[in-house]
């Protein structure tokens, strides 16, 4: 019976025999040229759908183990983190840069931290979002760490997720610049990294406490 294939990304399908795989597009933002090029793809190695996934993402699915390497290879992006111990995905809204409801730049956030954090190794899966306001299109606060856009900056949020036992993530700071944001994130990654835990953010946060971990993070 196969098994996931983290090394190329894919992960088996329910027939056990088929495989689909994620290309890493941040925030969901795709140009013309690279939706045809997946699209091309996608047929020429007889992919059994297109699916697109809550991580802003379009899943190639049903693809044979043989073909994975040609597939990457013609696709030229890289795999999303859909597998393993680490940040799984950044999902953001359209902010300010498109949408007329945006209070902040959920996109210029959002990217910086894809492109720092993507894939980074992590003590469990880990998930962020950044909404460019509080409708909170991208889903924040069920989100390991989640931004909100005000008016007035950000609300940063830690410990959501939308798993079998959901959890809703804890409101730690409110009224930060991007800058801000930014560097109290790498805080807080740092701190769970070296923190010797195997469990999610929330949980980690329920043993150590809100307030201890508040401390030890500067907030």
């Amino acid at each position: 019976m196969k098994d996931n294939l983290p090394e190329k990304g894919a992960i088996v399908q329910r027939d056990r025999e088929t495989y689909a795989i994620a290309p890493h597009i941040p925030g969901g933002i795709v140009d013309p040229t690279t939706l045809r090029r997946i699209a091309d793809v996608a047929e020429k190695y007889g992919a059994a759908a297109l699916k697109m996934t809550s991580a802003q993402r379009i899943a190639i699915v049903g693809l044979k183990e043989e073909d994975l390497d040609n597939v990457w290879a013609e696709l030229d992006i890289k795999p999303g983190a859909a597998i393993g111990l680490c940040v799984r995905s950044v999902k953001f809204c359209p902010g300010t840069t498109f949408c007329k409801q945006g209070k902040q730049d959920a996109v210029s956030l959002g990217l910086k931290l894809d492109e720092k954090y993507h894939g980074m190794q992590m003590p469990s899966k880990l998930k962020m979002a950044v909404s460019g306001c509080p409708n909170s299109c991208a889903e924040p606060a069920i989100k390991d760490i989640g931004v909100m856009g005000t008016a007035r900056g950000y609300t940063l949020m830690v410990g959501g997720s939308a798993a079998a036992t959901p959890r809703l993530a804890e409101v730690v700071a409110k009224e930060l610049s991007e800058e801000e944001i930014l560097e109290t994130v790498d805080r807080i990654l740092n701190f769970y990294k070296s923190s010797g835990t195997k469990k999610r953010l929330g949980k980690f946060i329920e043993d150590v406490g809100l307030d201890k971990f508040k401390n030890q993070v500067g907030l």
